[in-house]
């Protein structure tokens, strides 16, 4: 193997703080879209389905381009696929801010989702290939605190917009305000992000392997990004099946590949480590959970309740600070505790889910967000143990030259936990709403009981489905633990008997 080594003269961390604000940039854009629906219903007239796409085109196009992303950084140059993704996603950005309609505004998001799909395998590659031991944890236990915040605070920042420019202007800044952001990134990602990457001395692109991979997560994806709880077609489903079938095709024709001696677009020999299979599977479930969680909330305070769409951005502000001081924190832990921490996170998040059905039962609607916001900066220590530590316990064990391509598989789980369960999540809520009466904008009227008690009701039924799952990632995380106790035992014999 050859491996040519990055410039000494410059702290990595430098470099890792310039990929880092990306990572939050591109987080951002999943979440912080979520209070802008209702007024690009009302300014761009657009339907529940463009809508729905505003916020599921970015996911899907995200995690479709992931993995290929991954595999042309790792093969080719880390270093020029994050500039590439930079520019693309600044113009996206811009396109989405001008959309003088709803189907142009989804075409731009679309855009936007490939650039983050180009960009967010480009951070993790880069992390894995320049620490090593306990800094890859703190690292990690950062980039975990970062992308907490990006997450948390994505919906104050839309109403902040909201608050502060109307409804269209708004959320036209929303999407806009990347642009500038961007422009001060990408001199200092050209002038600090080495260009030199360690090279395991294969090349091949395997481009049977990359189309195979994304028509697979396009079509498991599809059929949850269509779906809006009001009008769908029972049709889409077969997209489900469709997904079987290519996603068999991948696997057949990537062991195939390997078998013949070349480098495969995702080596499956990754999941012969129990470390980075768990990962991904807790990965997958803690997003189809967290984000949904998040936009549910949202929902329920917005239109249910009627609170300004800047009291409800503002309820995540604790959560946003508490589980981005916690990541830091314990990012110096999780090489040695890792698994531990990803258990009690879930089972405080868990708590904090509970919590929150409870106080849409019992608190009074005008008191809805402080209590909300309260039991968030109790939750945020959960998500601050899981960001930092799973991050980190996925990657342990994967080989430096696979580091990219290992991430984007990683986070193809996240782009697909975030589409079913914010699909899931926003279904059943809507599903359950459907009936109640609106204004001529469409809108409920909060100071009506039967209205409220109907919103309250899709809340719990929505944060139902999100409890199992956290519960089903609760049990994996077990599982997990003890593939570490026993892994860590065994080394401790073979230390002994040496």
């Amino acid at each position: 193997m050859t491996v040519q080594q990055p410039r000494q003269n410059r702290s990595p961390w430098i470099a890792f703080a310039v990929t880092a604000s990306v990572a939050v940039l591109t987080i951002l854009d999943v979440v912080k879209v979520n209070v802008v629906l209702t007024p690009l219903e009302e300014t761009l007239q657009a339907t529940p389905t463009q809508t729905g796409l505003v916020v599921a085109g970015y996911v899907l196009a995200f995690g479709i381009a992931l993995v290929p992303s991954g595999r042309l950084g790792d093969q080719w140059n880390r270093k020029a696929m994050f500039m590439i993704g930079l520019v693309i996603f600044a113009i996206a950005s811009l396109g989405a801010a001008l959309a003088p309609s709803a189907s142009l505004l989804v075409i731009a998001r679309i855009l936007q989702g490939i650039a983050a799909g180009i960009l967010m395998p480009q951070v993790l590659g880069l992390i894995q290939s320049t620490f090593q031991g306990q800094a890859r944890g703190q690292a990690f236990g950062i980039l975990g605190a970062a992308i907490g915040l990006g997450t948390a605070f994505g919906p104050t920042i839309g109403g902040l917009f909201l608050g502060g420019f109307g409804s269209e202007l708004g959320w036209r800044w929303t999407f806009g305000m990347n642009v500038p952001l961007v422009l001060v990134v990408l001199p200092l990602a050209l002038w600090l992000i080495p260009a030199a990457q360690p090279h395991d001395g294969r090349a091949d692109l395997d481009l049977v392997g990359v189309i195979l991979m994304a028509l697979s997560v396009l079509f498991v994806m599809l059929p949850f990004v269509l779906t809006t709880g009001s009008g769908d077609h029972p049709s889409r489903w077969a997209f489900l099946g469709l997904g079987a079938i290519t996603a068999l095709l991948f696997v057949r024709w990537e062991n195939r590949y390997r078998a013949a001696g070349k480098s495969p677009v995702l080596d499956f020999t990754l999941f012969s480590f129990s470390s980075y299979r768990n990962g991904v599977i807790i990965t997958t479930l803690w997003f189809a959970a967290m984000p949904a969680m998040f936009l549910v909330m949202t929902l329920f305070n917005q239109q249910g309740l009627g609170h300004d769409p800047v009291v409800v951005g503002l309820i995540t502000v604790p959560y946003a600070v508490v589980s981005a001081i916690v990541a830091a924190v314990v990012g110096k832990y999780t090489f040695r505790h890792a698994t531990s921490l990803i258990i009690w996170g879930f089972i405080i998040f868990i708590a904090a889910l509970i919590g929150l059905v409870a106080i849409a039962v019992v608190v009074p609607p005008e008191h809805n967000p402080l209590a909300m916001a309260i039991v968030l900066a109790i939750a945020g220590v959960g998500p601050g143990f899981i960001m930092a530590a799973n991050q980190m316990r996925t990657l342990m064990d994967v080989p430096v030259t696979q580091g990219g391509v290992a991430g984007s598989f990683q986070q193809v789980g996240q782009r697909l936990g975030n589409a079913i369960g914010i699909a899931v999540g926003s279904a059943i809520f809507y599903a359950l709403v459907v009936a109640v009466p609106r204004d001529a904008s469409g809108l409920p009227d909060p100071t009506d009981a039967s209205s409220v008690a109907a919103y309250v009701y899709a809340f719990q039924m929505a944060m139902a489905v999100l409890i199992l799952c956290s519960l089903v990632a609760l049990i994996f995380a077990g599982i997990d633990h003890r593939a570490r106790s026993k892994q860590l035992a065994e080394q401790a014999n073979a230390t002994v008997k040496s």
